[in-house]
């Protein structure tokens, strides 16, 4: 059994077990985190597509930790105007332990 939930604007492909990073969140590690808006519940024979959630699904996740993803550097660059910016950024996230999907 899968989901497709949705958090923070981006969509995951979930599955009991697996382990997901998303944005940073606000939780404590070992806390459980419940996602709500669930796109698409597929099971072996079943399959539920929401419009656009699917009312009565929930997906149960447990915040395993919190880290920083590897750098994304900015470079600017004007050609033969001697002009070279280089910025770096490193996005905070939170990861989640899938335990269950409820339908």
């Amino acid at each position: 059994m899968y989901a497709v939930v949705e958090t923070d604007g981006k969509q995951y492909r979930v599955a009991p077990g697996t382990v997901i990073q998303v944005d940073s969140m606000d939780a404590e590690i070992g806390t459980l985190v419940t996602i709500d808006k669930v796109l698409m519940v597929s099971g072996a024979d079943k399959h539920v597509i929401g419009a656009p959630h699917v009312a009565s699904a929930k997906v149960v996740a447990e915040v395993t930790g919190h880290g920083r993803d590897q750098k994304v550097l900015i470079v600017k660059k004007k050609r033969r105007k001697s002009y070279r910016r280089v910025n770096g950024h490193r996005q905070g996230f939170t990861a989640l332990a899938i335990k269950e999907i409820v339908v």
